[in-house]
């Protein structure tokens, strides 16, 4: 299995977003943040970069009219 480079704020984005997830909490990007210690505006870029690399996806909410915005999960390596 090859082994992904993360630099040190993709990394801390990345554990951020697990450990949401861990804990049953709703990955958005104010929450990510909030856990990874950042602004929203300083997560966009590592959120594209993790997204790039497969580490990431980006889900829209299921249901009409109830959009609180993105949820950013982490992808299950296999």
């Amino acid at each position: 299995m090859q082994q992904v480079r993360l630099s040190a704020i993709e990394e801390r984005v990345y554990q951020a977003v697990t450990a949401l997830e861990v804990r049953g909490h709703v990955p958005y990007p104010d929450t990510i943040a909030q856990e990874a210690g950042m602004t929203e505006k300083e997560l966009r870029e590592p959120l594209h970069l993790l997204t790039e690399r497969g580490l990431l996806h980006r889900e829209d909410s299921p249901m009409a009219g109830l959009d609180f915005g993105p949820r950013w999960c982490a992808r299950q390596v296999a």
